[in-house]
């Protein structure tokens, strides 16, 4: 190959003719299938399209100085980046595009994203890392504007710390010493975002090796940048964070036009290199971009841009623009060009066939299976059910087309239409069954398996090792058996780290880490600034790179700062990649029966209606929470544990094997038995619970007081099923507001366990009032539940049952 010898800088002096002509065929490559795609949406061929045109010339300036090892943490424009890097393909695009759920066409999302939402695998489909060093890699994105940028502070800050910790040099499959660098990309208007800017300052803070490209084309969908960005320039609003002289922290900042190939081959060639060798986070303002189809399919642009901005954008587009180029340099001839643009061309169009015929396929054979069963039936009786099911067969059959909505609804509308009285019924029921069992396996598979890891590795999986007591275990507040436990696991996993708000110099505002940082260092216990989300981001991405991350957010009620990012990201990631990335981070916080509306809150279930795919643990006590995330460390799901915050004073006996006992989750304990009322409940209303039992005892009233440990999974071995069948009564007991986490427990027990056919009175919930709780110890009192409250609904119970034995307490 020859080298170009060209009157510009290093980098497009190192590039042959063959490596920039590719570049303008990629570019060429990338805009058809965005026009292509586009067609197939308007042509019905798909449900939606959005797309990367006018960001293409960017993008393959960028890709160049992507290396393996490196990570990509991007939004859905970046289709040429992704086809120039080699982690997608033509087809694989098409693929997203019509939903493929095969993971071998469409390994990036496996049909449960829309196109242009990528991943590459970072475990074996059984759940072993992968060597994350011999390949590049992407996390999987998502679709909420800002959302991929809180995991962008851990993904970069992996690379310091396996830069920094000499420990952790060994972990070769994860790290190259920390030289790789994390490629960033966002849109202009969503740099509006909360999440851009906590990201910003988090990584200007910490210093970590983050390329960040801000595209823009000025416009945020149909509202101008001057609306979205004060100044309608962000890197002069960032001007503030920019890195000068020998400030300790700070941003490198740079700037070039989107259709300007050469300088942005300079930019990105400069500004990555910095990044990567010193740590330094890099923004890089790309502007005068342009979006020639539009924001999406769902509209044309047309609509509000003014004449004067689309004729600008024609003669601006960034492919035009580097066609000129290169015909002004003599790089290229003309039919040079047309010729590239023709392969280009070529190729999409292929990619595209191919991929229609990879999903068209195998649903075909599905629906001619299905009329073969219902054409092939031997019974010919006159019935009009008869002439229904032949309809229904018909007009499944005409379909060109089909997907599998129309199989599977055709298929339980003849299920619901065979004759009655027809001897021959059972032959055709029995297939018709069959059948639809088979594709109902076959669909749980495609669209929603992998919630949580179904590997060996499961948390569900892990086999419970009881704590060991003796005559010499002592008796020590809680909060030092969470800090001696803490003390084992640091030391068994090098990989283990947390972080948080007065996580590390303090210990923690409760000292389950007191002294943890004097001993393991500030590397692995540390503290953050105020910035829940980006605490939450930056486990997501250390544990994406192999980390096993402890996040801290101080108190519970502060979790919602982190909710977006831990429903949207966290919890749907390995769903969202059919089990292909899994990220297990252990999300640390407190709550429950304190003091003040904003440090007391149980909102579980707003939590457990979120964050379906993430464990929700709920320890009554320390011992309980060591145990837990003792389990939770050898497994590789992602886990929310919520230790009672009036549980670290309460003295508890110290297991002997700290470490590595052991608490299975899903399975509920029986703290009491009972033989009248089951009474089920978590946490800090567990020890309120105790109490109410024994007030009832004094009363004659046996209580089955149970403890479900976990609600996310719950009771999954049916342990309160089997105490109703005893009791014939229950309570539901927390201190969620009404209708929250104990209808959602009576939903489990009632329905999915049965229980309504083992009761003898109502069931009944106990909740706090509709309110936060208010100020002081009053305040708690009268807003969240008490003993007196569960003594009460228990005895009323068994006063409707036996009126004679416990005569009503309060006159009518």
């Amino acid at each position: 190959m020859s080298t170009l010898e060209i009157p510009y800088g290093k980098v497009l002096k190192n590039l042959s003719k063959e490596d920039i002509l590719n570049d303008y065929k990629l570019a060429h490559l990338s805009r058809q299938i965005s026009v292509i795609g586009r067609k197939e949406v308007l042509r019905g061929n798909a449900e939606f399209g959005i797309f990367g045109d006018g960001k293409e010339i960017a993008q393959l300036a960028a890709a160049h100085f992507f290396r393996e090892g490196d990570w990509r943490s991007g939004y859905y424009r970046d289709q040429t980046f992704m086809l120039a890097t080699g982690m997608t393909t033509p087809e694989e695009l098409f693929a997203q595009l019509y939903g493929d759920t095969d993971a071998k066409a469409n390994p990036g999302n496996a049909g449960r994203s829309m196109v242009n939402h990528y991943g590459t695998p970072n475990v074996t489909p059984d759940g072993q890392w992968l060597n994350l060093v011999e390949q590049k890699n992407t996390s999987s994105d998502i679709a909420p504007t800002a959302g991929q940028m809180p995991r962008m502070v851990g993904l970069a800050y992996a690379s310091k710390l396996y830069r920094n910790n000499k420990d952790l040099h060994e972990y070769t499959q994860f790290s190259d010493l920390g030289n790789e660098v994390v490629f960033g990309t966002i849109g202009d208007a969503s740099s509006a975002e909360g999440h851009f800017w906590e990201t910003i300052n988090a990584s200007a803070v910490l210093q970590v090796p983050l390329a960040l490209s801000v595209w823009d084309d000025g416009y945020g969908i149909s509202v101008p940048g001057k609306y979205q960005i004060a100044k309608a320039n962000i890197s002069e609003v960032l001007s503030g964070f920019e890195k000068r002289n020998n400030d300790e922290n700070g941003i490198l900042i740079y700037r070039a036009k989107g259709w300007d190939y050469p300088r942005l081959l300079e930019m990105y060639g400069e500004g990555v290199a910095r990044c990567r060798e010193k740590h330094i986070p890099v923004l890089f303002h790309v502007n005068e971009l342009t979006q020639p189809m539009g924001h999406s399919s769902s509209g044309s642009h047309e609509r509000y841009k003014p004449k004067e901005r689309l004729k600008w954008e024609t003669e601006f587009d960034a492919i035009v623009k580097m066609k000129e180029w290169l015909l002004v340099e003599g790089i290229a001839t003309e039919e040079e060009l047309k010729s590239l643009e023709k392969e280009a061309e070529d190729i999409a169009r292929k990619a595209k066939d191919k991929a229609w015929k990879n999903i068209k396929t195998p649903v075909q054979k599905e629906r001619d299976e299905l009329v073969r069963i219902v054409e092939g039936r031997s019974c010919s009786c006159v019935d009009t059910r008869s002439d229904e099911v032949d309809a229904i067969a018909d007009s499944l059959k005409k379909l060109k087309y089909p997907i599998r909505k129309d199989t599977v609804s055709s298929a339980r509308k003849i299920m619901r239409n065979v004759c009655r009285t027809c001897p021959a019924k059972r032959s055709l029921q029995h297939q018709l069954s069959n059948w639809l069992k088979e594709q109902g396996v076959q669909n749980h598979e495609r669209y929603s398996s992998k919630l949580y890891s179904e590997t060996d590795f499961a948390a569900v999986k892990s086999t419970a090792v009881p704590p060991v007591f003796t005559d010499k275990s002592e008796t020590i507040p809680g909060r030092e058996v969470l800090l001696r436990n803490f003390d084992k696991l640091f030391a068994k996993y090098p990989l283990l780290v947390t972080f948080g708000e007065d996580t590390g110099a303090l210990g923690d505002v409760n000292k389950g880490l007191e002294g943890m940082q004097a001993k393991y260092g500030e590397l692995r216990v540390t503290d953050t600034g105020i910035r829940e989300t980006t605490i939450l981001g930056q486990g997501i991405g250390l544990a994406l790179r192999g980390m096993r991350p402890i996040v801290e957010i101080q108190y519970f009620d502060y979790i919602l700062y982190a909710l977006q990012t831990l429903s949207d990201d966290l919890a749907t990631l390995h769903w969202r990649t059919a089990g292909a990335q899994k990220a297990p981070v252990i999300v640390r916080t407190r709550g429950h029966r304190l003091i003040g509306i904003w440090h007391s809150g149980s909102p579980l279930s707003m939590i457990i209606n979120s964050i379906r795919g993430i464990h929700v643990c709920v320890p009554r006590d320390m011992t309980q929470a060591a145990g837990m995330y003792n389990t939770l460390l050898e497994s590789d799901d992602p886990a929310l544990v919520i230790e009672s915050l009036n549980g670290y004073r309460i003295r508890e006996k110290c297991p002997e094997n700290l470490g590595e006992f052991k608490v299975p989750l899903g399975i509920p304990e029986i703290i009491h038995e009972g033989t009248d009322v089951t009474l089920v409940t978590y946490g800090s209303c567990v020890r309120i619970a105790q109490e109410a039992v024994k007030q009832l005892d004094d009363f004659g009233i046996s209580v089955e007081l149970i403890d479900v440990q976990t609600l996310l999974p719950f009771d999954t071995t049916g342990v309160i099923g089997k105490s109703l069948s005893k009791t014939n009564r229950i309570v539901f007991f927390d201190e969620d507001v009404p209708g929250g986490t104990t209808a959602f427990m009576m939903q489990q027990v009632m329905e999915k366990q049965h229980g309504y056919f083992q009761l003898d009175s109502a069931p009944k919930t106990i909740t706090a009032e509709s309110h936060r709780p208010a100020y002081s110890t009053d305040g708690d009192y009268f807003s969240n539940p008490n003993a007196e409250d569960v003594f009460d609904a228990v005895y009323e119970m068994m006063s409707e049952t036996d009126p004679k034995q416990f005569p009503p307490i309060y006159p009518e």
